[in-house]
């Protein structure tokens, strides 16, 4: 790659990011911003598209925080670029839908893993390789959320790349098999339901970048289905914080 290139997607170049290690990655371009105010000396980069960001310090060591879009494609792209301008280590912070009864609005969830039941992975390695997570930002996670005291669940996630056809799939003509497939990962204990961490999974592992996942549990449908309180939690403050202490935990230890 040339030094200076701009990559096309993300507006972002190797010196943009002051040797920034690490980035975390909200899918919403509207929470860059809400990060970034958690950060030391933060300042705006550039927007274009889905991607916003801004960078700043934790522990004095730069932080790249961008935005990923929603979905599996533009999760791809932002991915292949970040890797491109030397950053190699992604965590994602994003919102998902509960799918154990036991997992609640407000939770938090660790994604060891992913299902790929969405297209954008297949384009990359046969459908039998695993979408999994580095153990060492797992852990690093875990440790936080534990150390903050946060509830948090830690496991397996489910990727698709229809929002309707997980909430509405008796319109779709593929109806039947949705639900069948829903009721599998249920049965086999995946944790809840979002849209970009198969694809955040399988390309980092393909271009040997680390990365992991925290996800917010903003409501669960199958306790709406099994006739219990439904709650609502849109509040992303707990994941950031656990994403931000993780990260200054291993710069602190080197």
């Amino acid at each position: 790659m040339e030094e200076n290139k701009v990559m096309y997607h993300i507006g972002l170049k190797k010196e943009d990011i002051k040797g920034a290690r690490y980035a975390i990655l909200p899918g919403d371009p509207g929470r860059v911003k809400k990060i970034a105010e958690y950060l030391e000396d933060a300042s705006f980069l550039t927007t274009n598209r889905e991607y916003t960001s801004y960078l700043g310090k934790i522990a004095g060591e730069n932080i790249l925080v961008i935005s990923t879009g929603m979905g599996g494609p533009s999760t791809a792209i932002c991915v292949e670029e970040l890797a491109q301008i030397g950053i190699k280590n992604l965590i994602r912070v994003g919102t998902s839908g509960g799918m154990q009864l036991e997992v609640n609005a407000g939770d938090l969830v660790i994604a060891q893993a992913a299902i790929r039941q969405e297209g954008t992975s297949k384009e990359y390695v046969p459908v039998e390789y695993p979408a999994v997570a580095d153990l060492d930002l797992v852990n690093a996670l875990r440790d936080a959320a534990e150390e903050l005291g946060y509830r948090y669940h830690t496991g397996v996630v489910h990727c698709k790349d229809s929002f309707y056809g997980q909430h509405q799939p008796e319109k779709m003509p593929i109806g039947y098999e949705l639900k069948e497939k829903w009721n599998a990962w249920i049965k086999a204990g995946a944790l809840c339901s979002e849209m970009e961490t198969a694809s955040l999974y399988i390309i980092s592992s393909y271009l040997r970048v680390k990365a992991a996942a925290i996800l917010l549990v903003v409501w669960n449908q199958e306790q709406e289905k099994n006739g219990m309180e439904i709650n609502t939690n849109f509040e992303t403050e707990k994941e950031i914080q656990v994403a931000i202490q993780a990260i200054k935990n291993r710069i602190q230890k080197g």
